[in-house]
């Protein structure tokens, strides 16, 4: 018996039993960096004794080159090599994370674990995204990758909780990371055993959408226009430089924030995990709005917003205020980050759409090195209050430096 070929058809609805699956491989890659949200800057001065607020900060130095760098050939592996192929080498890169950061015997292994982990992150969250916008079409690729951020983000706030909450329990080693060596097992079975490639959704869109017709470049040429040529473009690797800017200082420093102001582990942890959960959930909503909206109003309102949240928190001094600043830098990321991913879709051919995401999450990923390092610099300089409000400052000349710049299209 010989069976039919599946027709492809793009759409959410059309493949979401692939979505789904997708949205549940990203769950597990988010909570690989919730593992140390709350806990790691507290591990660095309890268990290793690192004071200097730089040096604390250099796992997140060494997590956002790595993963910025692998974003950028996970693009152009993808085009080369299939999504899956990809997907697969980020999970195997992960095995060691866990264990590293269980058994640690000083700092620098705590660095090389985030260099794994960068990696991992970059393979398998860029293919994520890649693989979402070629199921979905031009259609609802707001909401596509509203849904896609939704469920790492939100796992990013409950394995943080949750690793806060072991901390709490049982101390801040090894317990809280044997939740990683179950993450990496189901995120690897998954991808290996579950998921389906889907470069042969683009050569479909290409064919209905696009007349047939390929916009070959080179990828020297993609990295011009996702830097510097195209305005779309590159108003979406300045945003999301910036953004992750803001947020590599908070996971950094806002623990030691909280720490400073007297907040117990428990309500640290409560705190890590109240911004990646508004920003998670809210990115649902957020997503489909830019596809009825357009998404410079809300990219530019956005970092507005997070600029606002970052000022809250330098002045706040109490656990309900520290909320607020988490809730309104929660709600701005997520009026930024599914935007930014969808708003490169409505500008690049499928053709070198995944080049072209890799270009910008190399820069936006950058964002977690810079942030790291400009405001453990400034915090041993001047303190922490001085750290948070120069990182609020850059996030609103982003914001208005996007406002000027990008385009007002509406898709």
């Amino acid at each position: 018996m010989i069976l039919k070929p599946v027709a492809i058809q793009l759409g959410l609805r059309e493949n979401l039993g692939q979505f789904l699956l997708l949205l549940l491989v990203n769950a597990f890659v988010g909570a690989m960096v919730g593992l140390e949200r709350s806990i790691l800057p507290a591990l660095a001065e309890q268990d290793f004794h690192v004071v200097a607020r730089t040096a604390i900060l250099s796992f997140i130095v060494v997590f956002g080159v790595t993963k910025a760098l692998t974003n950028y050939f996970a693009g152009r592996l993808s085009d080369r090599f299939g999504r899956k192929h990809v997907l697969v080498a980020g999970w195997v890169s992960a095995i060691p994370v866990p264990f590293m950061l269980m058994w640690a015997p000083d700092w620098n292994w705590i660095v090389a674990a985030n260099l794994f982990l960068g990696v991992s992150q970059g393979l398998t969250w860029s293919t994520t995204v890649i693989m979402k916008i070629d199921l979905v079409g031009p259609k609802r690729r707001g909401l596509a990758m509203g849904l896609n951020e939704f469920s790492g983000y939100f796992a990013v706030a409950g394995s943080a909780l949750a690793t806060g909450w072991l901390a709490a329990r049982y101390g801040l080693r090894p317990q809280p990371f044997y939740l990683g060596v179950v993450y990496v097992l189901a995120g690897l079975a998954l991808s290996a055993l579950a998921v389906r490639e889907t470069r042969h959704h683009v050569i479909h869109e290409v064919k209905i959408h696009h007349d047939g017709a390929m916009d070959s470049l080179t990828q020297g040429e993609v990295f011009r226009r996702a830097t510097l040529t195209d305005r779309s473009l590159s108003s979406i690797s300045q945003v999301g430089l910036v953004n992750n800017l803001n947020d590599g200082m908070a996971w950094g420093l806002f623990p030691l924030v909280f720490a400073a102001a007297g907040m117990t582990l428990t309500q640290i942890g409560m705190l890590a995990a109240l911004y990646p959960a508004v920003w998670g959930v809210s990115q649902i909503f957020t997503g489909a709005l830019s596809d009825r909206v357009g998404r410079k109003g809300l990219i530019v309102g956005g970092m507005v917003l997070q600029a606002a949240g970052i000022a809250v928190t330098a002045t706040a001094h109490g656990f309900e205020s520290f909320g607020v600043g988490a809730v309104m830098l929660g709600l701005g990321t997520a009026m930024v980050y599914p935007t930014l991913l969808a708003a490169i879709g409505d500008v690049a051919h499928p053709s070198w759409r995944a080049s072209a995401v890799g270009v910008y999450r190399l820069w936006r990923d950058l964002g977690y090195a810079v942030g790291a390092l400009l405001a453990g610099m400034t915090a041993d300089r001047f303190g922490l209050a001085a750290a948070l409000w120069l990182v609020a400052g850059l996030t609103l000349l982003s914001g208005l430096g996007a406002a000027l710049r990008m385009p007002c299209k509406k898709v």
